[in-house]
């Protein structure tokens, strides 16, 4: 395919040359033939009117001679290159001044000085009278207020044509050297232009086609590399969609069908008798577990799935973020008790008002909370700080639990990831709740960060803005 389109090409690029040459062959050259032919008329009929006005009229009043008249004409025949006749005013030529191999008649047949007609000149052998094409201008030549004679001005169109050819010379020379350049241009153009669009394209056909793993050759620092170089952006981003998306594919079906497994087996169990009236309840119990996990996990979805969705829209209200993060630990006290986890609360001597979506912000800090929590080892403090710095608010949930790994920090935000900690720990968890988080932190504007050190503990610190009005 990519051979015939060059021999196309080339095909093309042949015919626009021959067309380029036809045309400076006949338009071009009959539109300087013909300005030539204008040009050498006009200089041929000025001088003949001055000739005409200045020397011949003493012809006819006998103040000079046919010698004086004859030498006259002689002399601007040499500077015109033309043949000059000079006859009455009925054709009768009296004197003639004529080029080589041409001999004037005594008489021209069918004279007529009106046949120039509105033209300034004629072409061609002028009634016969020579072998070559000629232009030719006629001149009164007046005494008093009659025309007493006329001066016949013959210059050959050979003396034009050899103009013409001097002309075109360089013009044809001229064209070439354009043709050249411009084959030279056109494979410029080919090198540096169609090839790397040839490569967009090859790109963009193998990424239409699922083929993510193309990449597309960047060998410059133009638009067309700046727009490979996009493409291949957008390739690798797309290819990590569609892992994440696997990924995501697998990590919901493996965590719901784990439920649904236990639960399914449980209630056979019970139905076929398998398992004692006496134990039903502890069973049954389980089965309630497993609906609660399902429960959460339906949840976190529909949660996420707002903000993928970019239709989540969030109720700002002016409210003291200390007061929601004193009812949010109070919901932990029966899990802390038990495990003998305490909750410390740093706060500041005045309201902490700020202006977000109430709602959001608590789903903010029962996650974190319950991470808090759920990493801490017995006997341990969970701590909660608020601080205030430059018109923003930054709440503090600190663990001393056994931290996270340095090569898992940058993948806790990601949906379903768990650390092996995690994993070993909870094995309840969705693995959605700091995805949740992070989403809900952005989507105020604001930032969290995350300082863990592997056997000393956990801090993530996310911002609010303050409400203006207090």
């Amino acid at each position: 395919m990519q051979n015939t389109l060059r021999i196309k090409f080339f095909l093309l690029y042949i015919a626009f040359g021959f067309l380029c040459l036809f045309t400076v062959a006949t338009l071009t050259k009959q539109l300087i033939l013909d300005h030539l032919k204008s040009d050498a008329s006009s200089g041929m009929y000025e001088e003949a009117n001055l000739i005409a006005t200045s020397y011949l009229p003493e012809y006819f009043t006998e103040d000079t001679s046919y010698l004086a008249v004859r030498t006259q004409l002689n002399a601007m025949q040499i500077y015109l290159d033309s043949s000059l006749w000079f006859t009455d005013a009925q054709g009768n030529v009296l004197v003639s001044s004529s080029l080589e191999d041409t001999t004037a008649p005594t008489r021209i047949e069918d004279f007529n000085p009106a046949e120039i007609g509105s033209q300034q000149y004629l072409e061609g052998s002028y009634h016969g009278y020579f072998s070559e094409d000629m232009i030719t201008v006629i001149a009164p030549v007046t005494v008093g207020f009659s025309t007493r004679g006329y001066l016949l001005i013959h210059r050959p169109m050979a003396v034009i044509q050899q103009k013409l050819t001097n002309i075109m010379r360089p013009v044809y020379i001229t064209l070439i050297v354009i043709y050249l350049l411009s084959f030279l241009i056109m494979i410029g153009i080919h090198f540096f232009v169609y090839r790397p669009l040839r490569s967009v394209t090859e790109g963009a056909t193998q990424f239409a086609s699922g083929n993510l793993n193309y990449e597309i050759p960047v060998h410059t620092q133009d638009e067309i590399g700046y727009l490979s170089a996009s493409l291949n952006f957008m390739a690798s981003h797309l290819r990590d969609m569609e892992d994440y998306q696997k990924n995501f594919i697998a990590n919901v079906s493996h965590d719901f069908r784990s439920p649904l497994t236990s639960i399914k087996g449980y209630v056979e169990a019970i139905a076929d008798g398998t398992i004692p009236p006496e134990l039903q309840g502890k069973y049954l119990g389980i089965i309630s577990a497993e609906t609660d996990r399902l429960t959460d996990l339906t949840r976190d979805l529909l949660t996420l799935n707002e903000f993928d969705t970019q239709e989540l829209l969030l109720n700002k209200e002016s409210f003291d973020i200390q007061k929601m993060i004193k009812q949010t630990a109070n919901t932990f006290e029966g899990i802390c008790t038990k495990q003998h986890i305490s909750i410390e609360l740093l706060f500041l001597p005045k309201k902490a008002m700020v202006y977000a979506d109430p709602h959001k912000i608590q789903q903010v800090l029962y996650n974190l909370l319950d991470n808090a929590i759920k990493f801490s080892e017995p006997d341990s403090p969970v701590t909660v700080e608020v601080t205030e710095k430059n018109e923003k608010y930054f709440i503090s949930v600190k663990d001393t639990g056994c931290g996270i790994p340095k090569k898992d920090l940058s993948k806790i935000w990601e949906r379903f990831y768990k650390t092996d900690q995690s994993r070993g720990k909870d094995k309840k968890g969705t693995g959605l709740g700091l995805s949740i988080v992070k989403e809900a932190i952005q989507a105020h504007d604001e930032n969290i960060n995350v300082v863990s050190t592997e056997g000393v503990g956990t801090e993530f610190i996310f911002s609010l803005s303050r409400d203006s009005g207090k």
